[in-house]
């Protein structure tokens, strides 16, 4: 663990690079060993950046971060270990390192994102509420930002309906942003969880917000926005999940509502479904088709398929129907691939897409 923190925060280094590191010299101790040559022919690093890692500054840090975690029960995600998200291990800009506290499963069969403006009106409240109330029976988990407005409302019809709700958080556990909100947030470590990038002792600056949201819309298999303006956190969340070939779904409102104004606008531009009702997620995410539990088909061996392809075959035939998302967390392939050998056998008629991606044999 030392090893895994300390390599984190490492000045220069990032998500992208500490990956990079991994894949040549094994895992984070080997980094540390490394020898200053070695470090520099890796792609990315150079002679700075290996500098900085030989001299091995951050262990004094990591050492602190060790013994905060250790003390409030918080459990850190590496993610190279199999606790790590399943659905943010592949997205390719997604955080090295996870801080979490709470009870919350977090690769749950079944999460969506909420997010929305700061300036929440009744109408989105009041839809936050009948939303999470109408998809309970599904056992799902619900991921949200923490912030004022539809965030918070979020959290809060998840805890009156016992739904699990995790926060994400721009800062280190220990702290909570904004104070008002420490009440909920005690609540959701009983049901859901707190969780974050940053060590302790990270403040809620500005530009960390935007950063936490690519794990909102990673961490989920859907991003529902309700009420947003033109611009701002929650249209943010919505491009990086369309980015992550994930399904976004957007309440829309009054044409001359400020708030309705980014809702709207995902809807015209085909970045988001159109929702209305509960039925409207349930059928688009093949939530429904999944309850009718269909009789399995008889597997068929193909012999043109290469190995990935017949990976899917075999599962779709097992499931009967299932979502690219799904797909992606059984067979643990990174999304182009899967994208690709999916594009392959919709060539061949072998597979059929229904809406929502999800996909049946032919």
């Amino acid at each position: 663990m030392l090893h895994n923190i300390a390599l984190t925060l490492v000045k220069g280094v990032g998500d992208y690079n500490l990956r990079t590191l991994i894949s040549y010299c094994g895992n984070a101790q080997n980094v540390f060993e490394a020898k200053a040559e070695t470090l520099k022919k890796i792609p990315g690093i150079g002679p700075k950046t290996a500098e900085a890692i030989l001299l091995k500054q951050t262990f004094a840090r990591a050492s602190k971060e060790i013994a905060f975690i250790e003390k409030y029960k918080i459990k850190p995600l590496f993610y190279t270990e199999p606790d790590y998200p399943k659905r943010l291990h592949n997205c390719e800009d997604a955080p090295a390192m996870l801080y979490f506290k709470g009870n919350a499963n977090i690769n749950n069969q079944k999460i969506v994102a909420i997010v929305g403006t700061r300036n929440a009106t009744p109408y989105g409240k009041a839809f936050c509420e009948k939303l999470i109330c109408g998809l309970k029976k599904y056992n799902l988990l619900v991921v949200s930002g923490l912030a004022y407005g539809i965030d918070i409302a979020a959290h809060k019809a998840a805890l009156n309906n016992q739904v699990a709700t995790i926060g994400v958080l721009g800062h280190g556990l220990d702290r909570i942003y904004p104070a008002l909100h420490r009440s909920t947030a005690e609540k959701m470590l009983d049901c859901g969880g707190l969780i974050t990038e940053f060590p302790s002792e990270t403040n809620p600056d500005r530009q960390n917000f935007p950063k936490r949201n690519r794990i909102i819309a990673g961490m989920a298999d859907a991003t529902i926005v309700v009420e947003a303006a033109i611009t701002g956190g929650a249209l943010i969340t919505a491009q990086i999940a369309n980015s992550y070939n994930r399904d976004v779904f957007a309440l829309p409102g009054r044409v001359d509502e400020e708030f309705s104004e980014g809702c709207n606008y995902l809807i015209k531009t085909n970045r988001a479904q159109l929702i209305t009702k509960i039925e409207d997620i349930e059928y688009i995410l093949g939530w429904v088709q999944a309850q009718l539990k269909p009789k399995k088909q008889q597997l068929t061996i193909y012999p043109n398929l290469n190995s990935d392809e017949q990976k899917i075959v075999n599962l779709i035939a097992d499931k009967g129907s299932i979502n690219f998302d799904e797909l992606q967390l059984q067979l643990n392939m990174p999304q182009s691939k899967l994208a690709m050998a999916i594009l392959n056998l919709e060539m061949q008629s072998i597979i059929i897409a229904l809406p929502g991606k999800v996909y049946k044999l032919n």
